[in-house]
């Protein structure tokens, strides 16, 4: 189960985070200091929706309250499975990578559901500069508009998938670099179809270094 709302979220993963160091759960305070927050009533409530969510229980030591962290209960509570990117590819059959559906921890994708995500291969370094690298995986959130600057995922005239940043000028489209070896790509709008914008990296091991 994942928290209802992102601030359930960014309280839960600070609580994660705090056992996973100190081996005991943070106070009201320190959660809400980490958030920013002067309220520890706000706090209070969000630990009280995520215990009744099950996520973690209070329980009462030397009079004070401390918090656990509840385990998950089996690996498909903590791991989801979303598709890839589906991209025209008329020269080559398919890998078994781009068939088989990516399993990806359920805290990458925050609190989108994982239909509402795919998966895309980078095939070159030309957005090195936002350290994106060849062989990363992106994730991306599935949506058909980009705003200007957004790293977003598309395909050119039906033929050729590209992760680039976008850019919009008149009836004009650029899907531009973060590599100074590489060249804007420039179409006419209805030319590109956004796939969906970038939302985090997975970066497989090397296991040739």
């Amino acid at each position: 189960m994942q928290p209802r709302t992102k601030r359930q979220k960014d309280v839960l993963d600070f609580i994660t985070r705090y056992i996973g160091r100190h081996g005991n759960g943070p106070s009201y305070q320190q959660i809400a200091r980490h958030l920013g927050v002067s309220s520890k009533a706000g706090i209070v409530r969000h630990i009280l929706s995520l215990e009744n969510q099950g996520l973690v229980s209070r329980r009462r030591e030397n009079g004070s309250f401390s918090l656990k962290l509840h385990s998950f209960t089996s690996i498909s509570d903590a791991v989801c499975q979303i598709d890839w990117v589906e991209s025209p590819s008329p020269d080559a059959l398919p890998e078994n990578w781009e068939i088989t559906p990516l399993s990806v921890p359920r805290f990458m994708i925050g609190t989108k559901s994982p239909e509402d995500m795919c998966a895309f291969r980078v095939q070159n370094d030309s957005m090195i500069e936002k350290h994106i690298c060849e062989g990363d995986v992106a994730l991306i959130e599935k949506r058909s508009y980009a705003r200007a600057g957004d790293v977003v995922v598309a395909i050119i005239e039906n033929l050729q998938s590209v992760l680039r940043q976008y850019f919009r000028d008149g009836s004009k489209t650029e899907l531009r670099p973060a590599n100074p070896h590489y060249d804007s790509i420039i179409f006419p709008a209805d030319k590109v179809e956004v796939q969906g914008i970038v939302r985090g990296i997975m970066r497989p091991f090397n296991l040739s270094s």
